[in-house]
């Protein structure tokens, strides 16, 4: 196996750090694998300072090894998920502000701020805003991470956090495609199923659309099966709701990311370097693995190997990385 088919690979994975600094594993990563994208966590962050100095060490790096812009991401969402402490803005969930009495107010003022302080410590990717249109039902593990139970209320508001939020500097992800809102479990855990006819499952994919239409830079994925689209994959896995669904019947034309690949609802099922290969064929272009790196470095030897012997796979791979050089090398909020 070359080393160009490992960085080719390499260029198409999200990787998690392991500390408050660049260590010797993720800079391998970035000069043996290809590697030019990563995820920061809580462990990840401490102050401004701290984290602007390991996000243009992430820079300077990725650029020593001759890679394109790295997208630098983070979940912060508000409330129970958000990985900045003060002096970062704290903002409750996304549920209370949309059900507050002025919702419009509420989320712009979010969207612009956390825009504004994630751009200037050199953080261009946030996975927000959830999209997924949650029931007010006891058991919906997603409840106050969602905008509403409404489709119409989610896309009007979705939308408005990604225009905001594109507009102050930073990319933003909408997330869980083709909607998480009904399910009961946990992906993290297990592997939810979600039962709802396709009917139901349509109205569900409103907010998505008003998100493609508002110039949303990437979608995720949802670890979730939907018999009612695709009886046999859950949809990070699914060709017919990510390539069919997503790309050829709602446009969508930006970079598609899978959530982590080391969840449980995956790895109960089969290992990563699998996962991330069906992801990839299904029509994934950025490939999430937030910690272990020896499973980054197994899966980009096995997409590697794939390319080097299967035409498809490297069309494949060539396509997700042409969008993914394409998105850093762009300001959030310009045209694709």
């Amino acid at each position: 196996m070359n080393g160009e088919a490992i960085r080719a690979a390499g260029a198409l994975f999200m990787a998690g750090l392991p500390g408050t600094t660049l260590d010797d594993s993720s800079k391998r990563l970035i000069h043996e694998h290809g590697v030019g994208h990563f995820i920061l966590f809580r462990r990840n962050c401490g102050g401004p300072e701290q984290i602007a100095a390991l996000t243009a060490a992430i820079r300077e790096e990725c650029e020593r090894a001759g890679l394109g812009p790295p997208l630098i991401a983070i979940d912060q969402e508000g409330g129970t998920v958000a990985r900045l402490s003060p002096p970062f803005t704290m903002f409750p969930d996304m549920r209370e502000l949309a059900e507050s009495d002025d919702p419009e107010s509420a989320l712009s003022a979010y969207a612009e701020t956390c825009g504004r302080e994630l751009a200037g410590v050199g953080i261009n990717l946030n996975f927000a805003p959830v999209l997924d249109t949650s029931p007010a039902v006891a058991g919906r593990f997603m409840e106050r991470r969602s905008l509403g139970s409404d489709p119409e209320t989610v896309a009007r508001l979705g939308s408005l956090i990604i225009r905001t939020m594109q507009a102050a500097g930073v990319r933003a992800c909408g997330k869980h495609f083709p909607g998480l809102g009904r399910a009961g479990a946990d992906p993290h855990e297990v592997l939810p199923t979600v039962t709802a006819a396709a009917r139901e499952l349509t109205a569900d994919l409103l907010p998505f659309e008003a998100a493609i239409a508002a110039g949303v830079a990437m979608i995720m994925t949802s670890h979730t099966l939907y018999p009612a689209l695709d009886p046999e994959n859950h949809a990070t896995l699914s060709k017919r709701i990510l390539t069919g669904i997503l790309r050829e019947d709602m446009g969508f034309t930006g970079a598609v990311v899978t959530d982590d690949l080391e969840m449980g609802a995956v790895e109960n099922e089969r290992s990563v370097p699998a996962a991330a290969a069906a992801a990839l064929a299904a029509g994934a272009d950025l490939l999430l693995v937030c910690h272990d790196h020896a499973k980054v470095r197994e899966a980009v030897r096995v997409i590697a190997s794939l390319m080097e012997k299967d035409e498809k796979i490297r069309h494949r791979a060539r396509e997700a990385a042409g969008r993914l050089l394409a998105m850093g090398g762009k300001q959030p909020g310009t045209a694709r």
